[in-house]
């Protein structure tokens, strides 16, 4: 199974498990978490949620292979599975606990931005490399990471596309605390268990004031960059970063200036 779920005293846990594959996330996988989320908002054996990885690889984000097959869908469909399952982690109901370790690359820094607590070990890297693809931000993370970070730190790292330390996501106000690698997983299980173990309309009442009328704002935010990120995707810009990325070489961007 590439995606492990299990629920315990009141916490579900999604795992990406494709380290073999440095966890890149298949169209399959996006259903798999999006199934998992839809269902835990009825589900009274939930009360909190943890998203992780493996100690050496949070995820490498699309499986570009993988995307480039199902590319077609990302047009052609109203909700393929990357969109069934951005909408679910924004809809959550319940809270939402990412603790990473390792790469965090793309959508795997993009949906940190859609959860309620980041942990982060001391090896976390993030980066969201879109505009070096040829792309654009996706799921809103043009609004939301202005929103946690500033509009200059959010400039930087959408416009370069750069990888940046957990140390420096912890300062932008992405991560709430760095810990060493092999405390990561028990410290955001400890504060999964606090959470399960209050009332659990207080927790989900809190949550949906805190969030008000933002997940209706980013939904709208969402279908616009969404609209330029599918159109993009067949431009000659993104071709390039694409063969230059199976061909294991530095894509040649001037050609199209």
């Amino acid at each position: 199974m590439e995606i492990l779920t299990q629920i315990n005293d009141g916490i579900l846990t999604i795992n990406f498990n494709r380290p073999e594959k440095k966890n890149a996330i298949t169209f399959g996988m996006y259903q798999a978490m999006a199934d998992a989320l839809n269902a835990s908002n009825d589900d009274k054996n939930v009360s909190v949620i943890v998203i992780t990885g493996k100690p050496e690889i949070f995820t490498a984000g699309n499986d570009l292979e993988d995307f480039m097959k199902n590319a077609a869908s990302l047009a052609s469909s109203d909700m393929p599975p990357v969109y069934q399952f951005m909408h679910a982690l924004n809809d959550a109901q319940k809270p939402v606990i990412a603790a990473v370790s390792g790469n965090a690359v793309g959508i795997g820094t993009t949906l940190l931005m859609h959860c309620d607590l980041v942990y982060a070990a001391d090896n976390a890297k993030f980066s969201m490399p879109f505009t070096q693809l040829g792309l654009c931000p996706e799921f809103a993370s043009s609004m939301v990471l202005p929103q946690i970070a500033g509009y200059q730190r959010a400039a930087e790292k959408l416009l370069l596309g750069e990888a940046f330390s957990a140390q420096e996501a912890h300062e932008m106000g992405l991560v709430n605390k760095v810990l060493p690698l092999d405390e990561l997983l028990a410290y955001a299980e400890k504060q999964a268990a606090k959470i399960a173990a209050l009332p659990a309309k207080s927790i989900r009442l809190t949550k949906s004031l805190m969030k008000a009328n933002q997940p209706q704002a980013i939904r709208d935010k969402m279908n616009e960059e969404n609209a330029h990120f599918g159109a993009m995707l067949s431009q000659p810009e993104a071709r390039e970063a694409m063969m230059a990325f199976f061909q294991k070489r530095k894509p040649d961007f001037k050609q199209f200036n």
